[in-house]
C-alpha cells in the first residue's frame, strides 16, 4: 500500500490522510486481542506509549505520523528481510544464520577503528585513542574476541543469536527498561541455571567486557585533592602540589602512599565521534542539518536554523562546508549520588551532545555523550576550567588538525572537525563556566555594567526591577511615576555586546587564568563582574560566537514557579511580601496601601491583594491535588501538595514547568483580582509560546516585545524582594531563542533526564573518593 499520506502537510483536512489512518487502526485493532491500547506512532510517542485508540487518533491528526515507521510491526505487519540467494553465495550456509548481522557491525568497527592501518599490520597498531597517562596497548586480541563471540552461537543448535548479538540485546533491554545492576545480575544467574549449555556470562561486568574491543574507555587522571593542577603532562610524574604542596597519596593505615586523594575520570572524545558514524544509519542522520532540514520558511525546528549557527557557517565556512564536521553543546551540574544530606558529596559530570542529528535524535539520551566524571566530595566551582583541560585540548585538536575518521555510509575516510557552539547550565554553573559572578549587583551577564539592581536594606538582597528601559522610547508607561518607582524612566536598554567587547573587558581582568588564585582578592570597579579568563577561550572561534553560554529556561521557570507560589500561599520562608519587604516599600517611597500601619508600639501588615487568606488557600491547595495528569506528564503535584497546612514543597523542575505553563492561569483566575490575574496569565502563555516545539521567528520578536510588558505589570503588582535575578533574566530568553535555536534543544530537562538515569547508575557502582570499598 502506498504510505505517503503519513508526510501529508494538511492533515486535518486531507481525505488521503484520513483513509490512510483508518486503514491503520483497523489493522491495528486487529492486531490488539480485545485490548483497548496500543503503542502510539505519532512523531511524539513513537511507539514508545500504549494509549487508547481514540487518543492515537488524534495524536496522529494533530501530531502527525511518524515518517519512519513505514512498516507496522507493533501493529499486525510482518516485518521483511532482505532475501538472501543462497545458492549463489556457495560460502553461505545455514550454520551462518545465527551471526544475526552482527559481523556488518563489526566491519564498520573494524573499518572505522583501523582504517589508516595497512593491510596485515594490524596486530601491531595503537588506537587513536590512547592517552599519554594510559600504557598503550593493542585492542587486537579484544577485538578478535568480539569478532569469535559474533561467531559463536549461543548454545548448541541456536540459529537465531549469536553470543554477542544475545548480550548485546540483553544490554539494550536494560538500558531501555532501567534496570539496576543487582537484577541484571540475578537475571544472568537465572538464565545459566535454567540453559546450562547457553554460553551467557555470569555478571554484568562480564557482560560489558565483551565490548572492550570498541574502544570505550576512560582514562584516570589524577588531581590536586584542592583543585590547584591535574596531576598530567608536565606534572605527571610529581608526588605533590607545585601550588598548595598538597600530597598526592592518600595514606593508608599501612601507611603506604598508593591510593591517590582525588581522580578525574576522562572518557575521550575521540572515539565517540568516531562511533557516531560507524553505524550506516547515524553516519546518514548527522547530514540531515544540511541534506534534508526545512530551509525554506521561518520556522525554528532545530540549532540549524539560528542566527548564530548562521553567523558561525559565514565565518568559518571551511568548517560548514563539510557536513559532517559535528557542532556540539556542552552542559554540566553536580549531584549527590548517595542521596545522603548527612554526608555531602557533590560529583559533576561534563556531558557532551551533537547537533548535527535530527531533532526527534538529538536530545535523546543515547546520544548524549559523558566527557568527564569531576569528583567531590565539594563543588569545583570556579576551579572547574582545571578539570576542564583535557576536554578543551582536545576540542583544539579537533578544530586545528581534524580526525581520520571511517564513514559507513559512503565506505571511504574523511577528516573530521568539531565545535564547541555553546555550554547550557543552570544560572550558579553559568558563572563557574563564564567566569562572570552570577552574584551582586552585576549578577545580569546580558546586561552586563549596565545592570539595574537596587539593594533593599531590611531583605538584605539585591532586586533587579526598571524594565521601563526595555520600552518602547514613546511608551505611556516611561512617564509614569507612582505606579512604580516614583520617577520618569527614559533611559534606553542596554546594549548588546559582541564577542570583541567581552575580549577587552577581559583584559581587564588580573592575572587569574583558569587554576586556584593564590590568594583572595577584591575585584576591582574595571574587573566588573569578572572572576577569571575562562578556559572556553583557547578556543579559536569562542570570542566570534554569538552566543555562548545559554540561560537555562526550566532553572528559570522553577525559580519563578516558586516565588509565586511562596508569596500566593504567603508560606513562611518562602514568600516575597513579609514584614522587611513591607519596611523596603517605605524607604522606597512605594506602594503606600502597603506600608506597616503602626499603633503605638504595634503594627500590622495590610492585607495585599496578590495573597490568598483562609479559605481561599484551602480551596486552592485542594483544587490543586485533585489535578490529574496523563501517565508520565507530570511527576509529584499532588504530593508536595498538603491541603492540612496549605503549603506546597518539593516541586522539581519539570513540575514547576507544567504547573506555570499549563495550571497557572486556571488557578489564578477565581482567586485574584482581574488585573493581576491577566499579568500571571499572560506570564504564563509566554513561557508556553517560548517552549513550543517548534516556533516562528517573526513571533520571537513579539515574545521580547510581550516579557517587557509583562514584566513591567509584575512590577506594579508585587514588592521589590519579589524581583530576584531570575525573574529579570526572563527577558533576555526571546533573544536567546534567536540566537540559539528552538529552547526544547538548549533546555536542561533532557539533560536532568539524563542526569537521574546517571545518579542511579553511580549509586550502585561509585563510592566516595577514597573509599577503600
Amino acid at each position: 500500500m502506498d504510505r505517503s499520506w503519513m508526510n501529508l502537510p494538511d492533515r486535518l483536512r486531507s481525505p488521503a490522510y484520513a483513509e490512510g489512518v483508518n486503514h491503520f487502526l483497523t489493522l491495528a485493532r486487529s492486531h490488539a486481542m480485545g485490548s483497548d491500547r496500543i503503542r502510539c506512532p505519532c512523531r511524539l510517542c513513537s511507539n514508545n506509549l500504549f494509549l487508547p485508540f481514540r487518543e492515537v487518533e488524534t495524536h496522529l491528526f494533530i501530531k502527525g505520523f511518524n515518517p519512519t515507521y513505514t512498516q507496522w510491526i507493533f501493529h499486525g505487519e510482518e516485518e521483511t528481510r532482505p532475501l538472501i540467494d543462497v545458492d549463489s553465495d556457495p560460502d553461505l550456509t545455514d550454520e551462518d544464520e545465527y551471526i544475526d548481522d552482527m559481523d556488518h557491525m563489526l566491519d564498520d568497527v573494524w573499518a572505522g577503528t583501523f582504517h589508516n592501518v595497512p593491510q596485515g599490520s594490524q596486530g601491531d597498531a595503537i588506537p587513536t585513542t590512547s592517552h599519554p597517562s594510559v600504557p598503550e596497548t593493542s585492542c587486537k586480541p579484544s577485538f578478535d574476541q568480539l569478532l569469535e563471540d559474533a561467531r559463536r552461537p549461543l548454545f548448541t543448535g541456536c540459529t537465531k543469536f549469536s553470543k554477542l548479538s544475545f548480550v548485546v540485546k540483553l544490554l539494550h533491554i536494560k538500558t531501555l527498561g532501567g534496570w539496576s545492576i543487582k537484577s541484571f545480575d540475578q537475571l544472568l544467574n537465572l538464565l545459566r541455571a535454567a540453559f546450562p549449555d547457553a554460553t551467557c556470562p555470569s555478571s554484568y561486568e562480564e557482560a560489558r567486557s565483551l565490548e572492550r574491543g570498541l574502544g570505550f574507555k576512560y582514562h584516570q587522571i589524577h588531581a590536586c585533592p584542592n583543585d590547584c593542577i591535574l596531576f598530567w603532562k608536565e606534572n605527571a610524574d610529581k608526588n605533590e602540589c607545585p601550588v598548595c604542596k598538597a600530597s598526592r597519596w592518600m595514606s593508608t593505615t599501612h601507611g603506604t602512599r598508593v591510593i591517590p586523594q582525588k581522580v578525574l575520570r576522562h572518557f575521550s572524545l575521540v572515539p565517540r565521534l568516531q562511533g557516531l558514524y560507524m553505524s550506516t544509519k547515524i553516519s546518514t542522520d548527522m547530514r540531515w542539518h544540511k541534506d534534508q532540514r526545512v530551509t525554506t520558511d521561518t520556522i525554528m525546528r532545530h540549532p540549524a536554523d539560528s542566527e548564530s549557527w548562521k553567523t558561525f557557517d559565514k565565518d568559518h565556512s571551511w568548517f560548514a562546508g563539510d557536513a559532517r564536521n559535528v557542532r556540539l553543546g556542552l552542559a554540566s551540574d553536580g549531584f549527590n549520588p548517595f542521596n545522603n544530606l548527612a554526608k555531602p558529596y557533590s560529583i559533576w559530570p561534563v556531558i557532551l551532545v551533537s547537533y548535527n542529528l535530527p531533532p526527534w535524535s538529538c536530545m535523546k539520551d543515547q546520544f548524549f555523550m559523558t566527557s568527564l566524571l569531576i569528583p567531590g566530595p565539594k563543588s569545583p566551582g570556579n576551579d572547574i576550567d582545571v578539570y576542564l583541560q583535557p576536554l578543551v585540548d582536545e576540542l583544539v585538536e579537533l578544530w586545528e588538525h581534524g580526525l581520520p575518521t571511517y564513514d559507513a555510509s559512503t565506505k571511504g575516510t574523511f577528516t573530521l572537525h568539531a565545535a564547541l557552539m555553546w555550554t547550557i547550565n543552570d544560572f550558579p554553573a553559568y558563572g563557574n563556566l563564564s567566569g562572570w559572578s552570577t552574584k551582586g549587583k552585576l549578577a545580569c551577564p546580558s546586561c552586563n555594567a549596565n545592570t539595574e539592581s537596587n539593594w533593599l536594606k531590611f531583605g538584605r538582597k539585591q532586586c533587579y526591577m526598571g524594565h521601563r528601559r526595555f520600552l518602547s522610547p514613546d511608551h505611556i508607561w516611561r512617564s509614569k511615576k507612582g505606579l512604580f518607582n516614583g520617577k520618569e524612566d527614559h533611559r534606553i536598554p542596554p546594549r548588546v555586546l559582541s564577542g570583541s567587547d567581552i575580549v577587552s573587558q577581559l583584559h581587564m581582568v588580573g592575572d587569574v587564568q583558569f587554576g586556584k588564585s593564590r590568594r583572595k582578592r577584591k575585584r576591582t570597579s574595571e574587573e566588573l563582574n569578572w572572576t577569571k579568563i575562562s578556559i572556553f577561550f583557547k578556543l579559536p572561534y569562542w570570542s566570534t560566537l554569538l552566543i555562548r553560554h545559554n540561560l537555562d529556561v526550566m532553572h528559570i521557570e522553577k525559580n519563578i514557579c516558586d516565588n509565586i507560589f511562596g508569596t500566593l500561599l504567603n508560606i513562611p520562608g518562602k514568600t516575597k511580601d513579609n514584614i522587611n519587604a513591607r519596611r523596603d516599600l517605605e524607604i522606597l517611597g512605594m506602594r503606600k496601601e502597603l506600608h506597616l500601619r503602626h499603633a503605638g508600639e504595634r503594627f500590622t501588615l495590610p492585607t495585599a491583594m496578590y495573597t490568598l487568606h483562609g479559605e481561599e488557600r484551602n480551596k486552592f491547595c485542594e483544587w490543586l491535588v485533585e489535578v490529574k495528569f496523563p501517565d508520565g506528564f507530570a511527576s509529584n503535584i499532588t504530593c508536595c501538595v498538603s491541603v492540612r497546612d496549605c503549603k506546597i514543597s518539593g516541586f522539581k523542575s519539570h513540575d514547576c514547568h507544567v504547573f506555570l505553563q499549563r495550571l497557572l492561569p486556571i488557578a489564578v483566575g477565581g482567586f485574584l483580582r482581574p488585573d493581576i490575574a491577566l499579568a500571571l496569565t499572560e506570564l504564563s502563555s509566554f513561557f508556553k509560546k517560548l517552549c513550543s516545539q517548534t516556533v516562528d521567528i517573526t513571533h520571537l520578536s513579539q515574545l521580547q516585545s510581550d516579557i517587557v510588558i509583562i514584566l513591567c505589570k509584575l512590577e506594579m503588582i508585587f514588592p521589590p524582594s519579589f524581583f530576584d535575578v531570575m525573574i529579570h533574566l526572563a527577558i533576555h530568553l526571546p533573544r536567546e531563542a534567536i540566537l540559539g535555536g528552538p529552547v526544547q534543544y538548549r533546555w536542561m530537562y533532557p539533560f536532568e533526564r539524563y542526569l537521574g538515569k546517571f545518579k542511579r547508575y553511580v549509586k550502585n557502582k561509585a563510592r566516595p573518593e577514597g573509599s577503600i570499598a
